[in-house]
């Protein structure tokens, strides 16, 4: 498929040398996980244990692609160079008239060590598998995150998920003005559907490209087993691989009957084994006062911080209330809950 483009997408893919716009693309190369042990598929390890790392949650490899190369959307009268898309300091922006006009540190940040919020969060707060949906969140809960980050207080239980160790080095860097900007501007704008949850027991064999699974094509393409894990994957490829476009969403592959098993633990508790979610993120999980919404959002990024919460890793005032929820989950139970949760439509 041709975006009016100097090369065609399939050729883009296929750029010999190697060309990334940060240190932050070359360091985020996890391995293809969640599968690591078990059935071999293709050279990965299938996952069977019910509580391995959720590994497959965190990595990510970056794709090559020529940095000069300019792409636009259909029907927008824009266009960018890759190099302006993932630009750390004035990322593309496709869509200036849909959100609120962008305080500086959320536009351009700060050289050279803030980057922009609108890089990887994207200028309407929706964010990427392996980043955080952030429009809707409560301006106090965002700025505390922000403070946790910057105080050592929250981390990866994964070493090598070093774009949390980014948001360490971003948080230090901004004043409280700044973070309070920030958590001002996407508190503005509602959360709203963007992830798609479908059951399955077989996948589309993929790569990992920046944080996403990428379906492979042509004779590499197929189908493998979910195993016990999630898989999120873009809607529409290169749309959300190479061009970060805010409107085009994610499609999150949960294993069959994690749904309704989800559902059990998040309502009732699981007969002791966790609390009912709605006693502080509200009825319909949409958040309470500070507490923030869960409905709708990434479900990696669920499993990731019920995993990090569970280990330790994420500490601060707001995993501290999470502790009796976590203690006892296992991973199979944290991608239930988290496919579950994923699965509700945000409150209007």
């Amino acid at each position: 498929m041709s975006f009016g483009v100097k090369m065609e997408y399939s050729d883009i893919l296929r750029v010999g040398s190697a060309y990334l716009i940060s240190a932050f693309f070359l360091m985020l190369t996890l391995p293809p996980a969640g599968l690591t042990q078990g059935v071999n598929t293709g050279g990965w390890q299938l996952v069977t244990s019910t509580d391995e790392e959720p590994t497959w949650s965190y990595g990510v490899t970056p794709s090559a692609i020529d940095g000069s190369t300019v792409f636009n959307l259909p029907g927008v009268d824009l266009s960018f160079t890759l190099d302006e898309i993932r630009n750390p300091f004035g990322p593309a922006d496709w869509f200036p008239g849909e959100h609120p006009t962008m305080p500086e540190i959320v536009a351009n940040g700060r050289y050279p060590d803030v980057w922009s919020c609108a890089l990887c969060h994207y200028p309407n707060g929706k964010g990427r598998p392996e980043n955080a949906g952030i429009a809707g969140l409560p301006s106090g809960y965002f700025a505390q995150q922000l403070y946790d980050f910057r105080d050592g207080l929250r981390k990866s239980a994964q070493p090598r998920k070093f774009n949390t160790s980014t948001m360490v080095t971003i948080a230090q860097g901004m004043t409280d003005e700044q973070i309070q900007e920030a958590a001002n501007y996407y508190a503005s704008m509602p959360w709203t559907p963007w992830i798609t949850v479908v059951e399955t027991d077989e996948v589309p064999k993929s790569r990992f490209s920046l944080g996403m699974y990428i379906p492979l094509e042509d004779e590499e393409a197929g189908m493998e087993p979910l195993g016990m894990r999630i898989m999120e994957t873009p809607e529409n490829v290169e749309h959300a691989e190479v061009l970060r476009d805010p409107r085009s969403g994610f499609i999150a592959y949960v294993p069959i009957g994690a749904v309704e098993k989800g559902e059990e633990l998040v309502t009732t508790g699981g007969a002791g084994k966790t609390l009912q979610c709605s006693i502080c993120h509200g009825a319909d999980l949409s958040g309470l006062g500070l507490i923030p919404g869960i409905a709708g959002r990434s479900p990696s990024y669920s499993v990731r911080q019920l995993y990090d919460m569970r280990q330790g890793t994420r500490r601060g005032t707001s995993a501290a209330l999470m502790q009796p929820v976590v203690t006892n989950l296992t991973v199979e139970d944290m991608i239930n809950i988290a496919a579950y949760v994923a699965s509700l439509p945000p409150a209007e």
